[in-house]
């Protein structure tokens, strides 16, 4: 990896507040009260890319409010990048409705300004100084964000940058199946580093396929790094010229909130992928930050030392 490079990771996507729900393992028709934090999964991939010592800078756009003006305090209080953020006067910050569970939480999406994200926000001099170009499924959703993304993404790959991508696949989301197919495998020719969760394969696939069957659906597309996350089963990795590496979950007492676990996940595998780690230790680091997220609702808890809990 060129260790000139500036920035560790640019994460392009959604920047969103969460409300998740007061009330745990209920649905939305039975939540009471909502707690707000700050969301979307590129974000939380930068903001613990940022408390673990990376350089982490987001590529996003916000409305001209309350909401954005709380996020870019929350950011520069960790310590991202928020230049190439974007600020709308005429949409505001998109909002997020999300139970509070022990499975997947259901959600309800008002999306206004995070799709609005334009060429003119990532650079080729941003580019250049890149290592790792990270977006998501749910970014790739909309445009003008998709096509914005897309045409990046194939600048920052013949840059000789790294990409990667949380599948994080919601059906009410997009258009159509078909596009969202199209979509993603438009980005897999980049040969990204790949997240997914089984709930995500089954929301993509419609069907539950054997662990295989979805490796060999993403080696065929040109990936060499598939990440399947397992939830309490763990992580299966497959590389495309290596094999299939298998690990258990770290065990965690009481899960506490679920939301954003797959985010400390991967930040801990690209934390330990940017410092050039063997590939079983950058899962077993991912699956340290997970454990670390269960036990506490909303994000990272402020006062762990995260980097000593980790190496």
């Amino acid at each position: 990896m060129n260790n000139n490079n500036k920035i560790d990771i640019l994460c392009v996507g959604e920047i969103l507040i969460d409300f998740i729900g007061h009330q745990s393992d209920v649905l939305i028709n039975n939540t009471r009260d909502y707690h707000r934090y700050l969301g979307g999964s590129p974000t939380n991939v930068a903001m613990n890319s940022a408390r673990l010592g990376l350089n982490a800078m987001m590529v996003a756009t916000v409305g001209n409010d309350g909401f954005g003006e709380y996020i870019f305090e929350r950011l520069l209080d960790v310590g991202v990048n928020t230049d190439n953020i974007k600020k709308l006067e005429n949409k505001p910050t998109s909002v997020i409705f999300v139970s509070r569970s022990q499975g997947t939480p259901d959600f309800i999406p008002f999306r206004e300004a995070d799709y609005e994200i334009t060429e003119n926000q990532i650079s080729k001099e941003t580019l250049l100084e890149t290592k790792i170009f990270h977006t998501t499924c749910f970014a790739l959703s909309k445009k003008p964000a998709q096509a914005t993304i897309l045409k990046k993404a194939a600048e920052a790959y013949n840059l000789g940058c790294k990409l990667s991508i949380d599948i994080n696949y919601a059906k009410k989301l997009w258009g159509s199946h078909q596009e969202a197919l199209k979509v993603i495998k438009a980005y897999c020719s980049f040969n990204p580093l790949i997240k997914i969760s089984e709930d995500d394969m089954l929301r993509l696939f419609e069907r539950k396929l054997p662990h295989q069957e979805i490796f060999d659906f993403f080696h065929d597309l040109g990936v060499d790094t598939v990440c399947l996350t397992l939830g309490e089963n763990g992580v299966k990795l497959s590389q495309a010229s290596q094999g299939v590496i298998v690990l258990p979950a770290i065990k965690v007492e009481k899960v506490v909130d679920t939301t954003g676990a797959g985010d400390a996940f991967w930040s801990g595998f690209l934390f330990a992928y940017i410092k050039e780690k063997p590939i079983q230790e950058c899962l077993q680091v991912a699956l340290k930050l997970a454990a670390l997220k269960l036990q506490n609702v909303g994000r990272l808890p402020d006062n762990i030392n995260i980097l000593s809990k980790l190496l």
